[in-house]
């Protein structure tokens, strides 16, 4: 994980000072560019802790199709990964019901994509196909960003992780994935650590090899209320990357997976460090 090190002391660097969204302001650079080699070991943090069941169970939920926080909480009880985003989207549209609703979130763009003519998109599975019916196409994309579908009243959180590409050769699998808007201290680690799960969990069920996640960042920022928070990571020594590790029960679909069966071996962290989360 050295590249996202050096990033982070990239942007303490050469980043700009800006004004954001939340008030709380950034320092930040535009345009970065990582890969991670799913042969060196999984791309887990280890110079903080990784909330591993937090990641896991958000992934599962996108999956699924969802937009409901209610569904992410049945995952994984513990998740509070979107709570903030939930109660400030119910706060602006003045809802006084607690239904669980949050717009047209990843997983629906995901798994339900509604076209102009009114038809459904299961973008995920098509991808899934073409992987195996076409791997050499160059069409194995999936679109969260949906413009018409992005305005603060119709989605607790627009997209940050806009869209993905999969690419097949030698028969190993590698994913890339456009990032427009990257909390490089807090969302990061688990994006990274996110899509090399998905990357593991489709090359599984494609009977390809996990090669590389490949991870471009439009605005790469870190919040000025985590800037002592990421000089203290910065200084620890990262340790050797752990291994993934997925039970084979014999899935053969997307669907077919839950929480536990995914582990890591060998997985050392250094302590957790706390930021708040800017909403």
């Amino acid at each position: 994980m050295k590249t996202y090190l050096d990033q982070l002391q990239y942007i303490l660097d050469h980043g700009i000072t800006r004004s954001d969204r939340t008030g709380v302001g950034t320092i930040s650079a535009f345009g970065m560019h990582s890969r991670y080699d799913m042969r060196d070991g999984f791309p887990a943090v280890t110079t903080k802790k990784l909330a591993w069941k937090v990641m896991s169970s958000e992934l599962l939920w996108f999956i699924s199709g969802s937009n409901n926080i209610h569904d992410l909480k049945a995952i994984y009880e513990h998740n509070k990964i979107w709570d903030a985003n939930y109660e400030d989207y119910r706060k602006r549209l003045a809802l006084d019901t607690d239904n669980g609703d949050m717009g047209r979130v990843y997983g629906t763009q995901w798994r339900n994509w509604q076209t102009s003519d009114g038809k459904q998109v299961d973008q995920l599975n098509d991808a899934i196909d073409l992987i195996r019916n076409n791997p050499d196409s160059r069409r194995i994309i999936v679109n969260a960003w949906n413009p018409g579908e992005a305005a603060s009243d119709q989605v607790a959180l627009p997209p940050c992780h806009a869209f993905f590409q999969f690419y097949v050769a030698d028969n190993k699998l590698s994913l890339q994935m456009y990032q427009r808007s990257a909390d490089m201290f807090l969302g990061v680690p688990l994006n990274i650590a996110s899509y090399s799960l998905l990357l593991h969990i489709v090359a599984k069920i494609t009977g390809l090899e996990p090669f590389e996640f490949i991870h471009a960042l439009g605005d790469a920022h870190i919040y000025l209320d985590a800037v002592d928070q990421v000089k203290e990571q910065i200084t620890r020594k990262p340790h050797p990357l752990p291994q993934l590790t997925i039970a084979d029960r014999g899935q053969t679909n997307i669907d077919d997976f839950v929480m536990e069966d995914f582990s890591l071996t060998d997985y050392q962290s250094h302590k957790a460090i706390k930021a708040k989360m800017a909403v």
